[in-house]
Parts: C-alpha cells; sequence; structure tokens
C-alpha cells in the first residue's frame, strides 16, 4: 500500500510541475489553401519585350535589319548631382563635428558616401575625372572648337567650325537644339558673369550678341581676321578680344564701341584673359610671349618668355583671387605663372605633342590639360614635385622643377582637344576635340567597375552618326538615375564586368588616328621632330599632404550652383527650366 501511494505521488507531482510547452494544435481541413510557391524553382525574368527573338527573326526574315521596327529601350547614363548635394548638405544639419566627412572604401556599398567636391577641400583626389560618360555627336559632324557650361550648369554649349551652336543636357547627355548661329567657324565664346548673355566670334572676325533663348540681338565685326579669344571683365561692362592680326581690342558691351587698342604682339594673338576680380588682361600670342596689360591705360606692364612656341592657352585660377596663371603653349609643356612676383611657379611636362587646352578645377589646385595627340592629363599644384632627374646639389631655392601629371588619359580623342570645361560643382568634365566628337568625363566611384577605361585600357566607344540627335527619341523616356548598361547592347564598347578595377583606374588607349584642322594647326611653325611614341598610362594614387590653403565654399543664387561666388543669375530663363 506504501509502495503504490508514493507512486502516486509522484505522478501528480510530475503533472503538476511540467509546463505546457507546444499547444496541441488540429490539422487544417483539407480544402484549406496552402502555400506552394517557395515549392517550385525559381524562374528566369522573361526578356525584354523590345528585343523578343521571335519578332527579331520575323524582321530579319523579312529583309530588313530590325533597326527602324525594334528600337531597343537601354538606360540613360547619367550623373546626377541632387543626390550627393542633398547628402552634403544634411550631413552638415546632424554631423557629430564641422568638419565630418564619411570615409571612403573601394567597394560598391560605399557609393553613396561618396560627396560633391566641395566637401573635402583638402584631398583633390576626390576631383579626378576619369571616367568617360558618354560621347556626344552631330549628325554632320565637324570639329568642334569650344565648349561651356550654361550658367545655370544644366547644359553644355559647344561651337563648331560650320558655325553651328549645339546645346546638350548636362545630366543625361542627350542632344537638345541645336541653332545656325555664324557663317563661319566659330572661334571662341563666353558667358557673361551675369549669365544674361553670350557673346560669340568667328572666323572672319564676327562678334555677335546672344540672349538666353539664343536669340541673336546684335553682330559687328570686330577684326579684319579670325577672333581667337575673347573674354569679359569682372562687372560685364567690357570685354576683351584678340585676334590673328596680332592685335587686342577692348569694346564697351552695351554700346559695342571700340575703346582701345592693344598693340605690342609679333605675331597672331592666340588666347587673352581677363583676370576674374582684377584690371588686368593676359594674352598669349605665335611669337612665345606671355603679356600683361592695364586694361585702362592700353599699356603693357610685363612679358614672360619662359616658353619657346606659341601659346596656346591661357586660364587665370578660379580659387585664391585669380593669383595663378596656367598656360599651354605648344613647345609640350605647361607652366604656372604666380602674378603676385611674376614667376614660374610650376613647370608641367607630360604631353607627347603641344597643349592646346587649359582648364582649372573650380574647387581644388587640379589643373587639366589637352595635347593635340588627344590625351588628357590632370596636374595637382600641390603635389610634391619630381626631382629624379634632377643631380644632387644643383637645386636653387628659385628652382623650378617639373612635375608628374596626378592622372592621365591616353588617346581620350582621336585628335586635338581644343576646349575643356569643368562642371561648377567640378563633378564632372567636358572636352571637344577636332575628332568631331565632345565627351563626358566624370569622378570614378568607389569599387566601380563599369568604366570603359578599364583595366584592359579601352579606347571610347566610337560614336555613329547623329548619336545624339538619335538619342533623343528614346532619351526623354527614361527617368533620371545611375543607369545599367544594357547587356543587349554593345554601343559603349564592349565593357567587361568581370575586369577589377580599383577605385581611380587609370588607362590607356589604343588608336593613333590624327586629324588636324588645317585652321587651328599650322604645320609650318610646329615643332621639329614630333612622332608618335608608346601609349603611356599613369597615375599617381599615393596619399599626398593636405595643404592648408582656405578655399571658398558652395554658395548658390537663384539655383546656380557656382562655387565661390553669388552672381546674380536671371529667375526665368529657358534653358534654366
Amino acid at each position: 500500500m506504501a509502495t503504490t501511494h508514493l507512486s502516486n505521488s509522484n505522478s501528480a507531482a510530475t503533472d503538476f510541475d511540467s509546463p505546457l510547452l507546444i499547444p496541441n494544435i488540429q490539422s487544417l481541413p483539407p480544402d484549406v489553401w496552402r502555400p506552394t510557391k517557395h515549392l517550385s524553382k525559381p524562374e528566369p525574368p522573361p526578356p525584354p519585350p523590345d528585343v523578343n527573338p521571335a519578332i527579331e527573326a520575323a524582321a530579319m526574315a523579312a529583309g530588313m535589319d530590325g533597326k527602324t521596327l525594334l528600337k531597343k529601350t537601354k538606360p540613360r547614363r547619367t550623373v546626377d548631382y541632387f543626390g550627393p548635394m542633398g547628402r552634403w548638405l544634411w550631413m552638415r544639419k546632424l554631423a557629430p563635428s564641422s568638419g565630418y566627412v564619411p570615409r571612403l572604401r573601394p567597394a560598391a556599398p560605399y557609393i553613396i558616401d561618396l560627396l560633391p567636391p566641395a566637401a573635402y577641400p583638402n584631398n583633390s583626389a576626390t576631383s579626378l575625372c576619369t571616367k568617360f560618360v558618354h560621347t556626344s555627336t552631330n549628325k554632320v559632324r565637324g570639329p568642334v572648337n569650344c565648349v561651356t557650361w550654361t550658367p545655370t550648369a544644366r547644359r553644355v554649349l559647344t561651337g563648331s567650325t560650320s558655325g553651328e551652336f549645339t546645346l546638350w543636357n548636362g545630366l543625361t547627355f542627350n542632344f537638345e537644339t541645336i541653332l545656325q548661329a555664324h557663317d563661319t567657324a566659330i572661334r571662341t565664346f563666353e558667358f557673361n558673369h551675369s549669365g544674361s548673355f553670350l557673346a560669340s566670334a568667328d572666323q572672319g572676325g564676327i562678334v555677335k550678341y546672344f540672349q538666353e533663348n539664343m536669340n541673336c540681338v546684335f553682330s559687328y565685326q570686330a577684326h579684319p581676321s579670325a577672333i581667337r579669344g575673347l573674354s569679359f571683365s569682372p562687372n560685364d561692362n567690357r570685354f576683351v578680344t584678340g585676334s590673328d592680326d596680332s592685335t587686342l581690342k577692348i569694346w564697351a558691351f552695351e554700346e559695342s564701341r571700340e575703346e582701345r587698342t592693344l598693340t605690342g604682339h609679333g605675331w597672331d594673338v592666340r588666347c587673352v584673359q581677363w583676370h576674374p576680380s582684377k584690371g588686368l588682361l593676359a594674352s598669349g600670342s605665335k611669337d612665345n610671349l606671355i603679356k600683361f596689360w592695364d586694361p585702362r591705360t592700353g599699356t603693357c606692364l610685363t612679358t614672360l618668355h619662359q616658353h619657346k612656341n606659341t601659346i596656346q592657352a591661357l586660364a587665370f585660377s578660379p580659387y585664391l583671387d585669380g593669383n595663378y596663371l596656367a598656360a599651354g603653349s605648344r613647345d609640350q609643356s605647361l607652366s604656372v605663372f604666380d602674378i603676385r612676383a611674376m614667376k614660374e611657379l610650376r613647370m608641367y611636362r607630360g604631353h607627347k605633342r603641344e597643349v592646346c587646352s587649359v582648364a582649372w578645377h573650380p574647387i581644388h589646385a587640379i589643373l587639366a590639360s589637352g595635347g593635340s595627340e588627344g590625351d588628357l592629363l590632370y596636374w595637382d599644384l600641390h603635389s610634391p614635385t619630381s626631382t629624379a632627374n634632377v643631380p644632387s646639389g644643383s637645386l636653387s631655392f628659385n628652382a623650378v622643377i617639373p612635375s608628374e601629371p596626378r592622372a592621365t588619359l591616353s588617346q581620350a580623342h582621336d585628335s586635338n582637344i581644343w576646349s575643356l570645361a569643368f562642371h561648377p560643382l567640378g563633378h564632372l568634365l567636358v572636352s571637344a576635340s577636332n575628332d568631331h566628337t565632345t565627351r563626358f568625363w566624370s569622378r570614378e566611384r568607389p569599387g566601380d567597375s563599369s568604366s570603359v577605361f578599364s583595366g584592359g585600357g579601352e579606347k571610347p566607344p566610337e560614336a555613329g552618326d547623329g548619336e545624339g540627335e538619335d538619342d533623343e527619341a528614346w532619351g526623354d523616356a527614361m527617368l533620371p538615375g545611375l543607369g545599367v548598361p544594357d547587356p543587349y547592347d554593345n554601343s559603349f564598347g564592349g565593357i567587361d564586368p568581370s575586369s577589377e578595377t580599383s577605385y581611380r583606374t587609370m588607362v590607356q588607349g589604343n588608336a593613333n588616328t590624327d586629324l588636324k584642322d588645317s585652321d587651328m594647326h599650322d604645320d609650318f611653325d610646329a615643332l621639329p621632330g614630333f612622332r608618335e611614341t608608346g601609349m603611356d598610362s599613369h597615375q599617381q594614387s599615393t596619399a599626398f599632404p593636405s595643404y592648408g590653403e582656405s578655399f571658398p565654399g558652395m554658395q548658390t543664387n537663384s539655383g546656380s550652383g557656382f562655387p565661390g561666388r553669388d552672381p546674380v543669375y536671371p529667375k526665368q530663363s529657358r534653358w534654366g527650366t
């Protein structure tokens, strides 16, 4: 009896102490729906409707090439600055400190951390526009002599030898409109600082004024020969022109009246620049001289004799009060002068032929130069100089030592690069060339392996006839965004997605086609001994020491986005809508 009582008590305690963990769930009735999609194998995505193999085969069988019937839908390559600008403004509000900037890492997930160049005042490597984006070409091909961004920085304006203005979208890079502006080749143009007017000059020495809607309001004969340079004064009341008649002329803009003629050059004047904030003119000529002028009196202040051949391009730095002047010459060199001491600060040698164009970065001390061999080089004003070829003990305190290029794009174009222009935010570069193309370049993104200038060193793809105008049909239907190259399309040069490239990878080109414009390039005065050499590709990826110069931040007015200045732009504009 005792044993039975003990066993019953133990069983009762066990039933009381053990919890009921899993409820007794009854099975569902057979007519209740049960999910079964997860049990089947995943299906591949259907092919795009526009590239249906059956429809394409039927069109080919009918004797057509299929291009007119089948319009492939391909994403537009877009470089959108709204995302980085919005993120940077948000970070300036919520950052833990005023100087906080997220550290970039070479991986695709960190692309969203790439901020505008103005966010990296001490890191000029973020402003090297070495990634090929797009090639734009008119249906009627011709050399492109000059290029500039519109005042709102939303479009790009180019001038060609056929006398046409072509307007390209600065976001999607497609064709927008074309205008027959001059009867002869357009040699130079420039917007005034307020952005309300455009002044252009052509091969016949005629100057024309254009409004923002590209309406020509006035034209007159300014020089008997071709005008090679044009630049506005800081207050837009005057502008200066330089011509092949070896003279410079200062004009009153509103009255279209000649105020003064500057004589002193012994040969054709190839370029002229008005200082961005001072009453100072700089001109370069085929007599190998760089002259500085006082526009009030018309006297020559000083002359620089550093170069040994024609001065092709001049550019004042847009920062540090314009104290630096860059000069490109046909002696294959590029010089930077400090106008406060009128001395040469840097001497850059990297081009295999003459330097045709120069452009300063609007934020950093980066200088871009284009050569007649088609190479595009980037120079850092604050990079350490090279002393490898200089004997020890032979350097003086004032010695100018050649520096190496910070980045090199070999064969960026097939011929002379006549003009370069940076976007006011500094994230894009546009180049105009004698090979009839206008090309856009952007910054490399972290971990990006889709650049045409990838490890294989491929050239930019050849542009088809009327590429820009053909793109207009389908370019408007695409939403702006960072597009992905279409796997069914080979128009971007056969990109290999499996190739591995690091951040800011530099490359080479593989063509040596040389096209020449007899009006822009004179064979009789070229330096002897020029010859094509092997392709070169080089980039200095080392971290340079930061410099303590303070650059102006981004200031905007009416959505202009110009750095370091606050001009008054018109509130209504056809280009700004």
